[in-house]
């Protein structure tokens, strides 16, 4: 019901424009953000200054995400118009993040059909708030790389994948086997280790914590299992975040309308007002202020989740 009151408030033409490609905006900024990757981790690999070493490397992590959400957009299929290319991207993007594609492309679809239900294989943050969910929860925040790399390496596959999807899943876990052996191998033959596990894997901490931040915040205290306009969050936030990050801040839309590319969200945001409006679907400044309830409030559960819900509606 949700989805189609989206769906009523947007004209079929005006859909279409907002559904059409232009590979002029990835042209321009799959390079740049490349670019600055590179020109960061040069800078934080001659750097003298600890504090610039360190901040490169956060800058970098802060670069990563937009390179997340590129990806984000090859597995809508939405990144460039053929199938394969979105493959070849999503595969190459995410080799030094070290998941697989194909894994996060199924769960994140699969999050998509099931969005904040009880089917939703990201919505961890539910529970019975015991102990368990309370140390997931946190731990999530403080190392969610790690769990992720779990996740989608080992416990989602070894559920959900058979078939040709289980043999995509172990050749790229096949690729990392060997493009990790050859890195290291010629890293400590070069003297160079050190250096190029810091230029690679401290990016990777930061920007798992930035995604851990964008995940919870996305979808935290949003209503449980009433449609994907009201279970999802848009997060207004800063001109430089909504740049770097490819607008998904505007999620909303994003789960309404999945196949719009991310050069285009702003636009569907403004398109889709009055929906958001009258459903009272969630909407917030910056990323910050719901940061800070998810961390004073832990996990969710459905009861406590509906009180709250209720609370602010009221309000």
């Amino acid at each position: 019901m949700h989805h189609d009151a989206g769906r009523r408030s947007i004209s079929p033409s005006e859909l279409r424009q907002l559904y059409r490609h232009d590979w002029r905006h990835n042209l321009v900024k799959i390079p740049l953000f490349y670019a600055l990757l590179v020109g960061t981790g040069a800078i934080a690999w001659h750097a003298e200054s600890a504090w610039l070493e360190w901040s490169a490397y956060v800058f970098m992590g802060y670069v990563w995400m937009g390179i997340l959400t590129f990806m984000h957009d090859a597995t809508h299929s939405v990144l460039f118009r053929r199938k394969w290319k979105n493959w070849v991207f999503g595969v190459f993007s995410m080799l030094p993040l070290i998941a697989t594609f194909v894994a996060f492309k199924e769960d994140h679809l699969e999050h998509h059909r099931f969005n904040r239900s009880p089917q939703d294989p990201d919505a961890f943050t539910m529970g019975r708030r015991g102990v368990a969910d309370f140390l997931l929860f946190y731990s999530y925040l403080l190392v969610g790389g790690l769990l992720t790399v779990l996740q989608f390496n080992v416990i989602y596959p070894i559920q959900r994948f058979r078939g040709a999807t289980l043999w995509i899943h172990v050749g790229e876990l096949a690729l990392r086997a060997v493009a990790y052996t050859t890195l290291v191998l010629w890293a400590r033959g070069a003297g160079v280790l050190s250096e190029v596990l810091a230029v690679w894997l401290l990016p990777v901490y930061f920007f798992s914590v930035f995604n851990s931040v964008r995940f919870i915040v996305e979808h935290y205290d949003t209503p449980w299992d009433a449609g994907p306009m009201r279970g999802t969050r848009t997060v207004i936030s800063n001109r430089v975040t909504r740049y770097f990050w490819n607008n998904v801040n505007y999620h909303i839309g994003h789960h309404v309308f999945p196949g719009v590319p991310w050069y285009n969200l702003e636009k569907l945001h403004h398109a889709l007002a009055d929906p958001i409006d009258r459903l009272g679907a969630p909407v917030d400044s910056g990323y910050t202020s719901v940061l800070w309830r998810a961390v004073c409030g832990g996990p969710e559960s459905v009861e406590r989740n509906a009180a709250r819900v209720a609370t602010r509606a009221a309000s």
